[in-house]
């Protein structure tokens, strides 16, 4: 596993913002702040294609609940969950974004902590 992750810096800012709104639970809020003290930044050029960020479709394992789910990370006022466009600063999004293909992450969601792996990456067009 990664033991930082790659973001832009929009990304960063993004999720900086969140954290400062109170968006997230305590558990998430020093789980993200540990991250972004070691987050690599980059500019999107620069972001390697296998890093879950905005604009990529992305499938993940859930190892807790026992599941495997394709999920479409878009900016948050493109949100279409009905679509499975998922907002780059949902819950999900904030467990994964920056890390690779291959990573595991312990992630303490709102309903308890979930052992999620990314299986694949794409990059996903309008």
């Amino acid at each position: 596993m990664s033991n930082q992750i790659i973001v832009t810096t929009g990304i960063y800012d993004a999720i900086k913002d969140t954290l400062r709104r109170k968006k997230v639970s305590i558990p998430e809020e020093k789980k993200l702040t540990e991250e972004l003290r070691k987050a690599k930044q980059v500019l999107r050029r620069d972001l390697p294609a296998d890093v879950v960020t905005v604009e990529r479709k992305v499938t993940l394992k859930d190892h807790t609940l026992n599941f495997e789910h394709e999920y479409i990370f878009v900016p948050s006022a493109q949100e279409k969950v009905k679509k499975n466009k998922h907002s780059i600063l949902s819950d999900i999004a904030l467990a994964v974004v920056g890390y690779k293909v291959g990573d595991i992450i312990d992630w303490p969601f709102r309903d308890g902590e979930r052992k999620i792996e990314i299986l694949k990456v794409e990059n996903w067009e309008r």
